[in-house]
C-alpha cells in the first residue's frame, strides 16, 4: 500500500510539473508576441515587426496566437488541483498545434518573400515556436499521464 502511495505522489508531481511548464511556455508565447519577430533590411534601413504588427497589418490569423495561449493560462490557473487534467491537455495540444501551425506558415512567408529586401527571423520568433511545441509535448504528456494513473478501489 505505501508503494501506491509513493506511485501516485510521484505521478502527481509530475502532472504538476507537466502543468507549470504547459502555463510558462503559454506565457513566453504572448510575451514574445509583442517583441520583434521579424527583421527587414534594405540597404542601410532596419526595421523590425512584431507578432503583434504583423496581425494588425496583412497576418489576422496571427491574432490566435496570443488569444489561444492566453486560453491555455486560463485553463492551468483554474483547474482544480484534484481534477483530471483532460481539459488542460486537450486545450494545450489544440492551442499549441494552431499557434505553431500559425508561426511555421509565418516563417515560410519570410524564408518566400526574402528576395529584393532582406528579412530575417529573430530569436523571439524561435523562442516563441520552439515554446509553443513545448505545448504541445506538456499536453501529450499530462493526457498520458491521466491515462496512466492507479485505479483507486
Amino acid at each position: 500500500m505505501p508503494h501506491i502511495r509513493r506511485q501516485s505522489r510521484k505521478l502527481g508531481s509530475m502532472g504538476h510539473m507537466l502543468r507549470r511548464i504547459n502555463i510558462s511556455a503559454a506565457l513566453i508565447v504572448v510575451i514574445c508576441f509583442f517583441l520583434p519577430w521579424e527583421q527587414v533590411s534594405c540597404g542601410g534601413a532596419k526595421d523590425t515587426l512584431s507578432g503583434l504588427d504583423l496581425a494588425r497589418h496583412d497576418q489576422m490569423l496571427l491574432w490566435l496566437v496570443p488569444l489561444l495561449m492566453l486560453a491555455v493560462v486560463v485553463v492551468g490557473v483554474l483547474r482544480q488541483r484534484n481534477e483530471k487534467p483532460l481539459l488542460l491537455s486537450i486545450v494545450s495540444i489544440v492551442s499549441g498545434g494552431v499557434a505553431t501551425l500559425l508561426m511555421n506558415n509565418q516563417r515560410v512567408r519570410v524564408r518566400d518573400a526574402s528576395g529584393l529586401i532582406s528579412a530575417q527571423l529573430t530569436g523571439w520568433f524561435w523562442l516563441s515556436f520552439l515554446s509553443s511545441l513545448a505545448i504541445i509535448a506538456s499536453g501529450i504528456g499530462l493526457l498520458f499521464r491521466r491515462s496512466q494513473e492507479p485505479q483507486s478501489q
